[in-house]
């Protein structure tokens, strides 16, 4: 789940506008602005790219894509 907080500060951090961001992942207006609000997830390769062009360090780009909360008292398996 991405952490839109995060990334939307990086994004106001980086001065580029959202049309230009958008462009570069090859998306519409619309649809860049779903995936910064966390409406739909990002591809991979389009992590790949925002992480370059926003200069994210690999912490920063763990922190803010892939870094989920996991209720482990939910997810027991039970082994037989």
């Amino acid at each position: 789940m991405t952490d839109v907080k995060a990334l939307k500060q990086k994004i106001q951090q980086s001065g580029y506008r959202t049309r230009f961001l958008a462009d570069s992942l090859g998306l519409s207006a619309q649809g860049f602005y779903n995936k910064v609000n966390g409406k739909t997830g990002f591809y991979s390769n389009e992590i790949l790219i925002l992480s370059k062009l926003l200069d994210l360090s690999l912490k920063e780009r763990e922190n803010i894509f892939f870094n989920t909360k996991v209720d482990h008292s939910s997810t027991k398996i039970e082994l037989h």
